[in-house]
């Protein structure tokens, strides 16, 4: 080990020359406290009383905090250590005077009480670095503990592994296996470079083999470390691909290759740095610039990056996890949507129609830069709660009784084929009388008088045959639930409510039944009051459906945010008939979607579509005005266009 010994100009050291040259310690005059700063050796101060006035207190004991070691000299007549100097900060005091022996015995004592200072420095330094790195590498955990993101994890991960270990370069991997086949191949995901950040990025695979240096890694489990990537040892397994470098003029140098282990121990990935810098904001532009600022990685960065591969994995394999369970989610709420189109084939497609233009509303209204939406935003999380909401809202339908959700006109079909065949037996049951009239004539009085007997027959024939065809006739016209029921036919459904016939028992019967007078007597629409209490009841089911499900946090609103969607800001809405802020906003925009989709959808059985521009005036004047409607967000909603996206169904 080998010494520094500082002294004042004043003092001359030749009198110790010899024996401090044999104990290998360097010499150095200071002027003043700005040169009084130790090596990286331990360093003395050897303090000459003529000299103590040019060193203040303040220099000497930032010299002894930073490792240094301080002996002083006394004056004449000094039997102990003067007031003058501070006694806690001197290591020894030599009375006058100051023989040779005496001066390198303290001098000595210096250098061990220095030493000891250097090495708690040091030691102090370590455990501070340490501590930092800890702290560093906890600090990442918990951010990639909180990014459920893959991809975005995955770029966070490799940016974190460079900045701690200073690198220009990286790229990281991810071990898939084919459901197929069963082969496991390498697929690269994320590339970053310092020095050339344009350099473009084509997703693909490599084999998983010992070929190529992450191939080698993640088949082994161990990592390499790499002083020079263009010189490798002639018997390794692994090479590298030079082509990156020679196409874009890049030099990889040292290089660090970390396997990502799980928490099974199992290989899901591979972190691979590149070139290693002294300073991490150099560019590696030139060969020189390489050769100046790449240095090896050490084994602290190995260690580091370890821990950090560590972390990743897991992180990794959470984010995988949480997309696995995000598209499990998303499967269900899909086989949810067609389960209610399997029930309501007519509607189908409008979840999915609503959902997207309601997601489409809310990020119009997260991206107004003022007015009464400047201060609303929307998280991922929120948009997609609103999403699952709006494929979910009509989800309710499945408790409605099929025919009652599948009724297009007034009458179930069964019914108005039941009236067909009713009316069919009575138009043949009038024939069979006409002719058995004609007969019974015949044989009781012969051709006497027959011929103004069947005219008055048939004349009596025609009328009622044209009665009974108006009644059907009367009963088509008013099943269909786009009309108002006309005042006439009203009056001939209650005229031929009260009609009967024979039966093949001969039992009276009547013509209509009063439920089906019931029924077709429907001032508009094609439900009665019943049926109409059953559609809306599809509110409540899906309320208690959704209820049932255990949401994660970030979905839990989309039962309540279902549930309004018939609402309306007057009170006038159902089931609950709240209004206003009561109502939250995504249910405000669900219902905006919901409308406008009823008006514009494809021909239905009971009513015929309406053009977008109509259908949006209709909402305006009808709805809007009145305000049931949210008039702020249907303003957005027509003026960024929500109405035009298009919403693919399956």
């Amino acid at each position: 080990m080998s010494y520094l010994l500082l002294h004042p100009a004043t003092w001359s050291p030749a009198a110790l020359a010899s024996a401090l040259e044999a104990a290998r310690v360097e010499t150095r005059a200071v002027s003043g406290g700005r040169d009084l700063v130790p090596d990286d050796r331990p360093t003395v101060f050897l303090l000459e009383p003529d000299a103590r006035n040019a060193f203040s207190v303040d220099a000497m004991r930032a010299f002894v905090d930073a490792g240094g070691a301080i002996v002083a000299i006394g004056r004449e007549g000094e039997d102990d250590v003067p007031d003058g100097l501070p006694v806690e900060l001197l290591t020894g005091f030599v009375r006058f005077p100051a023989g040779p022996r005496q001066l390198l015995v303290s001098i000595r004592a210096g250098y061990r009480e220095a030493a000891a200072r250097v090495e708690t420095g040091r030691a102090r330094a370590e455990a501070a670095q340490r501590s930092r790195e800890i702290g560093e590498l906890t600090r990442i955990g918990t951010a990639l503990g909180t990014e459920r993101d893959l991809n975005k994890l995955l770029y966070q991960i490799l940016d974190q592994a460079r900045r701690i270990t200073n690198s220009d370069a990286g790229s990281l991997y991810l071990v898939e296996t084919d459901e197929e086949t069963g082969i496991k191949r390498l697929r690269f995901m994320v590339p970053q470079n310092f020095t050339r950040p344009d350099i473009p990025f084509v997703e693909s695979t490599m084999r998983l083999d010992r070929t190529s240096l992450a191939g080698y890694t993640a088949t082994t489990g161990e990592p390499l470390v790499i002083d020079d990537a263009y010189f490798l040892p002639p018997d390794v397994e692994y090479t590298i691909n030079r082509s990156f470098d020679e196409r874009y003029g890049y030099r990889s140098k040292s290089m660090l290759v970390i396997p990502m282990k799980d928490h099974r121990d199992v290989i899901i990935g591979v972190l691979q740095l590149i070139n290693r810098k002294r300073n991490y904001d150099a560019r590696l532009e030139t060969g020189e610039d390489v050769q100046r600022e790449v240095v090896p990685y050490s084994r602290r960065t190995v260690e580091l990056v370890s821990a950090l591969a560590g972390q990743a994995a897991v992180s990794i394999e959470n984010a995988q996890l949480y997309e696995r369970i995000n598209r499990m989610f998303r499967e269900f709420v899909d086989a949810s949507v067609k389960a209610i189109e399997q029930r309501d084939p007519i509607t189908k497609g409008h979840s999915k129609r609503v959902a997207g233009r309601t997601v489409g509303l809310a990020e119009a209204v997260d991206r107004a830069p003022d007015g009464p939406f400047a201060a609303t935003s929307f998280t991922r999380d929120q948009i997609r709660e609103i999403e699952y909401a709006g494929l979910l809202h009509d989800f309710g339908k499945v408790g409605v009784r099929e025919d009652v959700l599948q009724k297009a006109k007034k009458l179930y079909p069964d019914r108005l084929e039941l009236i067909k065949q009713r009316h069919a037996f009575v138009r043949r049951s009038m024939e069979r009388d006409f002719w058995r009239s004609r007969a019974e004539f015949l044989e009781q009085r012969g051709t006497d008088g027959y011929i103004d007997f069947l005219a008055k027959l048939d004349e009596q024939q025609r009328r009622e045959v044209d009665q009974l065809d108006q009644f059907l006739r009367t009963v088509i016209a008013a099943n269909e639930p786009s009309l108002l029921l006309a005042p006439g036919n009203s009056a001939d459904l209650a005229q031929f409510g009260g009609r009967i016939y024979l039966d093949l028992e001969g039992q009276s019967q009547p013509m209509l039944t009063q439920e089906e007078v019931r029924f077709l007597t429907i001032r508009k629409g094609s439900l009665d009051d019943e049926e109409r209490k059953q559609i809306q009841g599809h509110v409540e089911h899906t309320w208690n459906f959704l209820q049932e499900i255990k949401w994660t946090p970030e979905l839990a609103r989309i039962p309540i945010i279902a549930y309004g969607h018939h609402e309306l800001l007057d009170g006038g809405g159902y089931p609950r008939h709240i209004s206003g802020d009561a109502i939250p906003i995504q249910t405000r925009m669900m219902t905006i979607s919901d409308i406008y989709d009823a008006l514009v959808a494809q021909d239905r059985p009971y009513k015929k579509k309406v053009l977008p521009e109509n259908a949006l005036d209709i909402m305006h004047r009808d709805m809007v005005s009145p305000g049931q409607l949210d008039s702020d967000l249907f303003k957005v909603f027509v003026d960024a266009k929500v109405f035009a996206i298009e919403v693919e169904a399956d």
